[in-house]
């Protein structure tokens, strides 16, 4: 609390300077503070954005940031809190909590895939579902379902990536579904648009499929394994159409950017009888990604009513070497995690990470990044492995061999991805 003023010969003296014997404010003084407010006023919201800064942290250890958004913006949009001061809820260690987990159970939730079903398809164990995220110093908020439905009345979540961000969305749609009559809502595909209506609320939670946010060969939401990945360059607008009007946003991509260390891009169109294709760095292709992905959200999006999240890269743990068992083994068969707190597995590129925290570290918008890559590292157990609907019939040798045809990318549910949807509700709500 600042010491009421105190009056001196040297106060009175600058009091004196600019005011007027009648006690009026003089010309100068007046035309500077007259100045200052029609800066303010015609400028003000491009001030907001230019200080305006990241919710990010990028390092493969995570530490709290040296400056977040909301520094700078009283309130973001949503937000009745605040996080506890210098906490990092990215940041912390698994801890066993069977009393409250898992937050529902796979046998209640109609929406979940068959290729996330994990007990449903003979998985023996249930250890995975009953872990719980506790960051370093600090508690997340729980989960509250009323309170996230109430908040999306009338408005439109949504969700835009791969099948990773799918999972996600189903785990959404599964921690608030129970709350809502049968007849009160429904959930429906159109093409690459799955929309879940809680008609109550007149709201919506939405999953788009689009693996690279741009134009590629790999748009089709249900035949899209291609084996020569195409990206168009600059085309985003051919998804984002689809997105216009969403209250709040959560963006992923990664996975299918890791075709090796170069990516195939289109300079023209699909529909061109001759394309032209350049192979460039899987680093400047992903880079060119996220800038198309922040223009879109610069030109379609208020920072003043909506909110960007973007989930981090999801692990595999394909290679049972990277946590020092024996090779040729990945995550099937793996039922306890990754204790070692420095893990980092050879799936995860760091030159990755570098271009988010380039790109975004320039962005005008206010971002909340979503850093789920460490905590997701250490879950070799969650992953669906074998216990999921398969796309084909297994081949004998298939059979004989389990490791040659376990899911180490996906996950099952409930399970990781519900902690995934903790932290976003934990910095949609206290950032």
């Amino acid at each position: 609390m600042k010491p009421p003023p105190t009056s001196s010969s040297s106060s009175s003296s600058i009091s004196t300077s600019v005011l007027t014997r009648k006690g009026r404010l003089s010309p100068y003084l007046f035309t500077l503070l007259a100045f200052i407010i029609f800066v303010t006023f015609l400028y003000g919201q491009d001030l907001g954005c230019i200080l305006g800064q990241l919710d990010l942290d990028i390092s493969p250890n995570p530490s709290p940031p040296p400056y977040t958004t909301e520094n700078y913006y009283k309130k973001l949009p949503f937000s009745i809190g605040e996080t506890e001061k210098g906490c990092d809820v990215f940041s912390g260690k698994w801890v066993w909590d069977p009393l409250n987990r898992p937050l529902y159970q796979e046998s209640e939730c109609p929406y979940i895939q068959p290729q996330l079903t994990c007990q449903e398809h003979g998985r023996p164990d249930r250890d995975y579902q009953f872990w719980r995220w506790q960051p370093h110093g600090c508690s997340l908020p729980s989960f509250n379902a009323s309170l996230m439905l109430e908040t999306l009345r009338n408005k439109r979540m949504m969700f835009v990536g791969d099948s990773l961000n799918r999972g996600q969305y189903v785990s959404m749609v599964c921690l608030l579904h129970s709350l809502i009559p049968d007849n009160a809502k429904s959930m429906e595909t159109i093409g690459s648009l799955t929309v879940f209506t809680a008609k109550d609320y007149n709201a919506t939670i939405e999953f788009y499929w689009a693996p690279f946010l741009l134009e590629s060969n790999s748009d089709d939401a249900i035949i899209h394994r291609v084996s020569d990945r195409v990206v168009r360059r600059g085309s985003i607008n051919k998804h984002g159409k689809h997105w216009k009007g969403v209250d709040i946003m959560v963006f992923n991509t990664y996975l299918w950017w890791m075709t090796g260390l170069h990516f195939n891009i289109l300079q023209g169109s699909f529909d061109d009888e001759v394309k032209e294709i350049v192979a460039v760095s899987t680093e400047d292709a992903y880079k060119m990604g996220m800038k198309s992905m922040l223009r879109w959200v610069r030109k379609n999006m208020d920072p003043n009513n909506t909110r960007l999240f973007f989930t981090s890269m999801s692990p595999s743990h394909q290679k049972s070497a990277d946590w020092g068992a024996e090779p040729n083994g990945n995550c099937y068969n793996q039922t306890e995690m990754i204790t070692d707190p420095n893990y980092w597995g050879s799936d995860c590129r760091k030159s990755i990470m570098k271009v988010i925290g380039d790109v975004f570290g320039k962005s005008k918008f206010p971002i909340t990044f979503l850093n789920i890559t460490q905590l997701s590292l250490y879950r070799k157990d969650a992953h669906t492995s074998i216990y999921k609907k398969q796309w084909s019939p297994l081949t004998p040798q298939q059979i004989a061999n389990p490791v040659s045809y376990a899911d180490c990318v996906h996950w099952c549910l409930p399970g990781l991805q519900d902690t995934w949807n903790e932290l976003l509700f934990a910095k949609l709500f206290y950032p």
